[in-house]
């Protein structure tokens, strides 16, 4: 899909001019452009066309969450139809682990981390892997900093078609693996259900639940529902359930880290046999 710039204004004075030279500039791969004289609202517009004109997937960082809040706002009436995306760091309040020497004060790391800022984050992710082309990311500079890795993430996707054979166990088993956990309770984000031959996904980047029905072991419709009312929303031929947490790891990789350390133990076992000894 393509960018479609939605405004009832077009570029005015200045705007044009500077929109054809840094237009120009992306096309020829310079490094570093700088837009001068527009501020606000009118910068966003200004990229926005430029966005429009390039047609290639736009990464905005902003220095604080504040900037991004609006710049996302902006850019999400520019382009309703694309997919605007919200990556900040998801802490309200965030206090390190740190022992002051003088007093000796132990302060233990506090965290509270937004459930809300969690979906938009992997909802960002999501956007980005499915290989759609229209997407822009508005992001803080900080929150780039330990965003897990991309490759775990992608080998925990969960690829669904109709039609397809796999038994409900299998399905349930690679939920788990990619970080949801089953309820019997509250449906909530990250959350999966077992109704019979039909399971019941909660994803954490979307606004509503998949259904999955089963005909033994084929899959025989996939749909998107109202969580309120139950109502079917819309159907779908195939469907790709992303992690419900960006730090997913895979089998392999969390076997690999298992035994190395199990290895260490060893290790460490024979040293301390060894000191022993000749203690």
């Amino acid at each position: 899909m393509q960018f479609k710039l939605t405004s009832d204004f077009k570029p005015t004075g200045d705007q044009p001019a500077a929109i054809k030279q840094l237009v120009s500039g992306i096309e020829s791969e310079e490094k570093y452009q700088t837009l001068l004289g527009v501020t606000g609202s009118g910068k966003t517009f200004t990229v926005a066309n430029i966005i429009q004109q390039v047609q290639r997937p736009t990464l905005v960082l902003a220095h604080n969450k504040t900037l991004a809040a609006q710049l996302y706002s902006e850019f999400k009436q520019f382009f309703p139809e694309n997919a605007v995306e919200y990556f900040v760091s998801y802490y309200d309040y965030y206090q390190p682990e740190a022992y002051i020497p003088v007093s000796g004060t132990y302060i233990e790391k506090d965290l509270s981390i937004n459930e809300e800022i969690e979906k938009l984050r992997l909802s960002t992710t999501s956007s980005l892997l499915s290989g759609r082309r229209d997407v822009i990311v508005i992001a803080s500079v900080s929150c780039l900093y330990g965003i897990g890795n991309p490759v775990e993430f992608q080998k925990n996707v969960i690829s669904l078609k109709t039609n397809e054979v796999i038994s409900r166990t299998a399905l349930l088993h690679k939920l788990v693996q990619s970080l949801y956990s089953r309820t019997e309770g509250e449906f909530n984000h990250g959350n999966f259900r077992i109704k019979g031959d039909t399971v019941e996904i909660f994803p954490s980047y979307a606004d509503d639940p998949f259904r999955v029905h089963f005909f033994g072991d084929k899959i025989e419709e996939i749909e998107a529902f109202d969580a309120r009312d139950a109502k079917v929303i819309e159907k779908y031929e195939k469907l790709n359930i992303y992690p419900a947490n960006m730090f997913v790891t895979s089998p392999d990789v969390l076997q690999n880290a298992i035994w190395q350390i199990q290895q260490d133990m060893v290790k460490q076992v024979e040293y301390f046999r060894e000191v022993h000894a000749f203690g």
